[in-house]
């Protein structure tokens, strides 16, 4: 009885982008050199302007992996902004599948043979999956929470799971080289949005997206409730600059946010100058989210459960405003750097 032949997995190159992420660092690091995958493997890590330890553990993960079959290495990124961190990273790295993992992004054990598979079996360009938010105190349970809630996001499948299927863009990414160098990498005009937009330019060339709830990634929400206003208000922001750039690509989802703030305000103010019934409004929203948190925090803590309307609202107001306020300008700016899809030659 003749042996199964031993098929070579193809190496791959993990890039992550950090800026201040002392915190998580090294746990998403060790969460890739840990994955159970026997193809060759380098993780490269893009340095921007931190403030605070992590280049210092950066170097200790380079140290410590440095007689490693999967081996660290930095690059920097002095704009500190996340599309260049990405680009230099694929730049400095070697092998034939990329894999975009963010500093605060744990994956789970069978990611990367997960993803590897998927890339062979559907033929797309690149695979990914959902994005686990999990907390670790009762703030970010909270926001945990709400991000994987249908009231929080919508029917979101990278936040709220779904079946495979062929996507526009997926959390985070595992792409094949040739896609990446064919597209000419990530548009740095883009701060956010910028896995959209180059997704976006491997559809238009014909190639395939696919999401798979297969490939999950630990994500740590932010840690304050400034930072997760901040957080959403930039992914308004971006959201419009997409709409300009790519008309069509609004759907009802993406505008309950802005229409929530404009009713919110009008209701306010007429309440306020007109007639008291002007607050039914903000009072309905208050009460539908209160509602929509009860399912949302089973199995919390109380104080956890407390604060995930807090949570709602922050993302939903947040997202809204960045959105009515995001200057046409900026979206002048981007689509004047617009990158046309390159297709194969083949």
């Amino acid at each position: 009885m003749n042996a199964t032949p031993h098929v070579q997995l193809p190496a791959v190159s993990v890039i992550m982008p950090v800026l201040n992420e002392e915190r998580h660092l090294r746990a998403a690091v060790s969460a890739i050199l840990e994955q159970d995958y026997d193809g060759e493997m380098e993780v490269v890590v893009a340095l921007g302007p931190s403030t605070d330890r992590t280049d210092e553990i950066a170097a200790e993960l380079v140290a410590e992996t440095a007689g490693n079959r999967a081996k660290v290495q930095t690059v920097p990124n002095p704009t500190g902004r996340t599309p260049a961190a990405l680009n230099a990273a694929i730049k400095a790295s070697s092998h034939p599948i990329v894999v975009r993992v963010d500093g605060h992004g744990i994956l789970s054990p069978g990611y990367i043979a997960t993803a590897v598979r998927l890339l062979e079996e559907t033929g797309a360009q690149n695979v990914g999956g959902i994005m686990h938010a999990e907390g670790e105190n009762d703030w970010e349970h909270a926001v945990a929470a709400a991000m994987t809630s249908k009231i929080g996001v919508g029917n979101a499948a990278f936040h709220t799971g779904g079946e495979a299927q062929q996507a526009e863009t997926v959390y985070l990414g595992v792409f094949r080289r040739e896609a990446l160098e064919q597209q000419g990498g990530y548009n740095e005009e883009f701060i956010r949005a910028q896995d959209w937009e180059l997704n976006f330019r491997i559809r238009e060339a014909g190639g395939l997206i696919w999401f798979s709830p297969e490939l999950k990634v630990q994500y740590r929400p932010r840690p304050s409730v400034k930072a997760l206003a901040k957080q959403y208000k930039d992914y308004g922001r971006w959201r419009h600059v997409v709409a300009r750039y790519h008309e069509g690509s609004i759907n009802l989802r993406y505008l309950a946010p802005p229409t929530a703030v404009c009713a919110i305000a009008a209701g306010v103010v007429v309440g306020a100058l007109v007639t008291p019934w002007g607050f039914v409004v903000p009072g309905g929203y208050l009460a539908a989210i209160v509602a929509g948190s009860l399912p949302a925090g089973k199995g919390l803590p109380l104080k956890a459960r407390l604060q995930i309307p807090v949570a709602l609202a922050t993302m939903h107001m947040s997202w809204g405003w960045g959105f009515l306020t995001s200057p046409r300008s900026l979206a002048k700016k981007v689509i004047a750097s617009r990158r046309p899809a390159v297709l194969s030659e083949a």
